[in-house]
């Protein structure tokens, strides 16, 4: 969790191999998506 919020595991998988910028937008908007039902959840 904490490793999410500094943005480390993001790094090492942008050097990996390289993603297209609509597939980048792609993931953005999935995790995007989880993290609003995660919230409505809660509520």
């Amino acid at each position: 969790r904490k490793f999410e919020k500094t943005g480390v595991i993001k790094e090492l998988r942008n050097r990996q191999q390289y993603d297209k910028p609509s597939v980048i937008k792609r993931l953005k908007m999935e995790r995007a998506i989880y993290v609003q039902k995660l919230q409505q959840i809660e509520e």
